[in-house]
C-alpha cells in the first residue's frame, strides 16, 4: 500500500500531520479518517481500516488533530470546533488535490467531528461513526476528577492513557456547547453507525440516540465484542469490510469496491497490517482471499498460512484432476475429498540420501460412489499426475526481480 506523508494547515495555521494512504490499483473513491480523544491518526485501528480501505480502491487520508500526533499547535487551545475546524481543512486539502472525499469515517469524538462536518462539506456523501457520542460532552466524564480544578482555575493536567495533557477551562466549554441534533437532522449524506454493546467507554445508548435523530439513509450495524479502540485485528477487519461495501451504494463507484485489483493472470499478494502478517491476495480481476500466520506465532489467524496455501493447491488440484479422470471415464464418482497435512521431516527418514529436512506433504483422499476395487486404485494413481503435485516433486524456479517504487 504506497503512503504519502503530508502536512497541511489547519484551523489556526499549525501544519497538522497526515498519511495519505493510497490504492494500488485504481483509485474509487477518496476518504478522511478522524481519531478518537487524544488519540493519534496510527492508532491500529485507524491503521487496519485505512489498509483495507486501499485494497479496496478507496484512498485514506488520517491526520493529527492540532497538538496531538506529529501535528503542530498546543492541545490546551483546542476544542471540539477546532477539530471540525481541522477536518473541514483536511477536506479541503484534498479537494485542491483534486481528491475531493466522498466519505468521513470517525472514531468515537472524531465520529462526533465528522457528523458536525458533514452537512456544510458538499463533496461528502457518506459519514461512518466508529463508538461516536451522541454529544461530544459525553468525554467529560474522563476528566470528571479534573474538572472542580479546571472550573476554578482555567486549567489542569490531566493523565489519560499514561499521557498528560492540559485541559482548559474553554475546552470543557466548548464540549459541553456542542450539540449533534441540529447537524443530525441537517446532514443529507448516508450514516452508518457502528458501535459495540459492551463499549465501556462511549456506552451503546449514544448509537441508539444518534441514529433516531437522523433521517434516512441510515444504517447501524454491531460491532459485537469489540472494546471502544476497536483494538482487536479481526473487529477492524470487519469494520473495514462492512464500510467499503456500504460505502459503495453512496459513493457511486465506477469500479466493485473490493481488493479486486491485479490484472488477469497474476496473483498479488499485498500486506494488510504492517503490525502483524495478514495479507490480501488478489488473484487476477475476480478473486480475493486472505493469508496470515496463527496468533501464537505473531499473526492474527484471519487466513489461510502460506503453507496452508500452498496444501489448499495441492488438494484442490488431486480433487480437480480425479474429477476429470473419472468424468472422461463415465465412472459413479459421487464426490471427492482431499485432508492434505504438510511437516518437516527428516530427508533420511522420508528415503531420500540428502541431509537435513525436506517438506512432506500427506494425501488422506476419500472417493465417494459405487466405485469398484480396481476404479478406486486407478483414481488414486491418477492423483499423482496431478500438476501441483508434479511442480512439489520436481521442483521449480522462482526468478525474483525488484519492482521500482513510484515517484
Amino acid at each position: 500500500m504506497p503512503t504519502e506523508r503530508i502536512t497541511f494547515p489547519g484551523h489556526d495555521g499549525a501544519e497538522l500531520a497526515a498519511r495519505l494512504d493510497l490504492p494500488e490499483g485504481p483509485h474509487l473513491a477518496t476518504a478522511v479518517f478522524a481519531h478518537c480523544f487524544t488519540c493519534s491518526k496510527d492508532i491500529p485501528a485507524a491503521r487496519r481500516i485505512a489498509a483495507r480501505l486501499a485494497a479496496m480502491g478507496i484512498a485514506v487520508l488520517r491526520f493529527d488533530f492540532t497538538g496531538l500526533g506529529h501535528s503542530e499547535g498546543e492541545f490546551g487551545n483546542t476544542g471540539f470546533s477546532s477539530n471540525v475546524a481541522d477536518l473541514r481543512a483536511a477536506v479541503d486539502y484534498l479537494t485542491a488535490r483534486g481528491m475531493a472525499p466522498g466519505l468521513l469515517i470517525g472514531h468515537s469524538l472524531g465520529g462526533a467531528a465528522a457528523i458536525r462536518s458533514a452537512p456544510d462539506l458538499p463533496s461528502i456523501k457518506a459519514v461512518v461513526t466508529l463508538g461516536a457520542p451522541h454529544d461530544p460532552e459525553h468525554i467529560t466524564h474522563l476528566i470528571r476528577d479534573a474538572m472542580p480544578e479546571i472550573r476554578e482555575k482555567g486549567v489542569a493536567q490531566v493523565t489519560l492513557d499514561g499521557r498528560s495533557f492540559s485541559i482548559t477551562r474553554s475546552f470543557v466549554e466548548d464540549i459541553e456547547a456542542s450539540k449533534l441534533d441540529a447537524a443530525l437532522h441537517r446532514m443529507k449524506a448516508a450514516l452508518l453507525i457502528m458501535h459495540a454493546p459492551l463499549d465501556d467507554v462511549v456506552g451503546i445508548d449514544n448509537a441508539a440516540r444518534l441514529f433516531l435523530a437522523k433521517k434516512h439513509p441510515k444504517s447501524f450495524v454491531t460491532l459485537d465484542t469489540a472494546d471502544h479502540m476497536i483494538s482487536r485485528p479481526e473487529d477492524a477487519e470487519y469494520a473495514a469490510e462492512v464500510i467499503a461495501a456500504w460505502a459503495r451504494r453512496y459513493l457511486a463507484l465506477e469500479a466493485p469496491a473490493a481488493p479486486h485489483t491485479a490484472p488477469e493472470g497474476i496473483v498479488r499478494v499485498t500486506e494488510a497490517d504492517p503490525a502483524g502478517f495478514l495479507q490480501d491476495v488478489q488473484s487476477g480481476p475476480d478473486h480475493h482471499l486472505l493469508a496470515d500466520e496463527p496468533v501464537s506465532v505473531g499473526g492474527s489467524n484471519q487466513g489461510l498460512s502460506p503453507y496452508g496455501l500452498v496444501s489448499a493447491g495441492l488438494g484442490a488440484c488431486t480433487s480437480m484432476t480425479i474429477r476429470m479422470y473419472a468424468r472422461r471415464k463415465n465412472w459413479p464418482l459421487d464426490g471427492v475429498s482431499v485432508d492434505i497435512s504438510h511437516a518437516k521431516v527428516h530427508a533420511q527418514d522420508a528415503g531420500s540420501g540428502s541431509p537435513g529436512k525436506i517438506d512432506r506433504f500427506t494425501r488422506a483422499v476419500r472417493l465417494c460412489g459405487d466405485l469398484d476395487a480396481d476404479q478406486r486404485v486407478k483414481l488414486l494413481e491418477i492423483a499423482d499426475k496431478c500438476p501441483v503435485h508434479r511442480t512439489l516433486s520436481h521442483g521449480a524456479e522462482v526468478h525474483t526481480e525488484l519492482v521500482p517504487e513510484e515517484s
